[in-house]
């Protein structure tokens, strides 16, 4: 069998958004032809006059680059579906992560279903390139790689654990030791990412959560980042029970005290970083967060689905970019459908800032492509332009929810969603085809996680500080009766 890279040519594409370099844009094309041979493009415009051995009609067709996931944790996040959908927590200002994320817990087998859930879900939705936040479990690397998806690992590790004994005062149990045992494991696998076989697996510096690591180690971290070229990525101004905290321990903002330890540039990350220092509910003196972030050149990633289930959003996404923030888009949590995530938050930013152009479709859509790819500190992917890996949407402009077509993005991302996605190719790689994901048996997986789930469930008492039951904690929207 030879290995000489085979050559696909999708040709006449009604619409194709391709990388405008000189002006830093993308682009619309019609009528025209890409190509690429094994993971790699080779034309893009009119006329490919090369052999192809696979040739894809383009005449209905929409091709989009491949959409990057700058912050996502599907080991966890699809069990929790149908539970921390309207989380009560009055002590925690409503957030999931004090009361509910500690209790509703999976074993392996569970995370590698969750994981095979999401990221079938994810490259359904159009989804190339992914940063996976995960717990380490055995089997962790392997899973990604067989999905198809291009995958940047970051393994999280921290110094402290947090918890509740009474609902509203949040403790910290902290052990060093754990946190350099986490942190060296983490360096292993990040090595065993860059050398795995499949080529499509790299790695992320990711200390937890800024209120669960010392300086030491976050700083220990970022030296590590820097010194191998990695992007460097953590939870930060994601609560106001954190904001608090920080500033009660440091007397900082939690950005300003990341910059004050030398850990924000181009190439650290901070997860959801909502609650700066001029959000309406803190009432914090000072007005510099947003700026902060500016002058190191710190991405965002902005995940709207997770916080508008507790009320809360982004002030606001255009506000961020237009301060000259790099913004990147995530998921979080279920449903791992990328392009409703953009709807998500372009509607949401408009509803905020209470005008139309506070976000517009190209906005979102930059942040899902060449934003994301900045911040995974890339330039071949978030694109279509020679030489740019082969990671591609097909879109089909047919599908009743694409048409009239008039505008293709916006039918996309305002209406039709991953339902007009038609094929994906990662890395020249076809991996979703006809709008099913090849790679991963979902039926299989989702049976799977439905028992990882039940087992979780049953154990929710043992961990919750009240003894509260799943029900209690997260009960039915509807009673459950017998007869009427």
């Amino acid at each position: 069998m030879s290995d000489t890279p085979t050559t696909t040519l999708i040709r006449n594409l009604a619409w194709l958004v391709a990388w405008d370099a000189p002006n830093k844009r993308h682009v619309y094309l019609r009528d025209a032809d890409i190509a690429f041979r094994g993971g790699e493009i080779l034309h893009i415009g009119p006329g490919f006059a090369g052999k192809a051995d696979r040739v894809i009609e383009g005449a209905k067709r929409l091709v989009i680059p491949g959409l990057i996931n700058v912050h996502t944790h599907p080991t966890s996040e699809p069990l929790r579906k149908g539970i921390t959908d309207e989380t009560i927590s009055p002590g925690f200002w409503h957030s999931s992560l004090y009361e509910f994320l500690t209790v509703f817990n999976t074993d392996d087998a569970g995370a590698k279903a969750c994981m095979q859930v999401a990221l079938a879900e994810l490259l359904m939705s159009g989804v190339t390139a992914v940063a996976d936040l995960s717990v380490p479990f055995d089997g962790w690397l392997d899973t990604l790689a067989e999905s198809g998806i291009r995958a940047c690992i970051a393994p999280m590790f921290r110094d402290a654990r947090w918890y509740t004994e009474d609902g509203h005062l949040l403790k910290y149990e902290w052990n060093k030791a754990n946190g350099r045992k986490g942190f060296d494991n983490a360096q292993r696998l990040i090595e065993l990412a860059r050398q795995h076989p499949s080529g499509r697996l790299m790695g992320m510096v990711c200390p937890s959560q800024v209120d669960t690591c010392t300086p030491e180690l976050l700083r220990d971290a970022h030296d590590f980042a820097k010194e191998r070229n990695l992007p460097y990525q953590i939870h930060a101004s994601q609560s106001v029970v954190e904001f608090h905290e920080m500033t009660r321990r440091t007397g900082l903002t939690p950005v300003q005290w990341l910059n004050s330890l030398g850990v924000l540039d181009d190439r650290s990350i901070i997860g959801h970083c909502i609650f700066v220092d001029e959000h309406p509910w803190l009432h914090w003196t000072t007005r510099t967060d947003l700026s902060i972030l500016a002058e190191t050149g710190t991405t965002v990633a902005h995940c709207p689905t997770v916080f508008v289930r507790r009320g809360i959003t982004l002030r606001t996404f255009g506000e961020y970019r237009r301060k000259g923030i790099n913004v990147g888009i995530g998921t979080d949590t279920y449903p791992h459908n990328f392009l409703e995530e953009l709807r998500i938050a372009m509607h949401l930013s408009r509803t905020t800032a209470g005008t139309v152009p506070d976000a517009m479709t190209a906005d979102v859509f930059d942040a899902a492509t060449i934003g994301g790819a900045k911040a995974l500190r890339r330039d071949d992917i978030g694109r279509l332009a020679v030489g740019a890996k082969a990671d591609l949407v097909l879109v089909d402009i047919e599908h009743p929810a694409m048409r009239p077509m008039r505008e293709p993005l916006r039918s996309l991302i305002h209406v039709a969603a991953e339902r007009a996605v038609s094929d994906v190719f990662v890395d020249g790689q076809q991996v979703v085809a006809n709008g099913k994901c090849l790679t991963i048996d979902l039926d299989a997986a989702s049976a799977a996680l439905e028992e990882a789930q039940a087992r979780s469930l049953r154990d929710v008492p043992k961990h919750d500080w009240a003894k509260r039951s799943a029900d209690q904690l997260a009960p039915m929207s509807l009673p459950i009766v017998d007869r009427i």
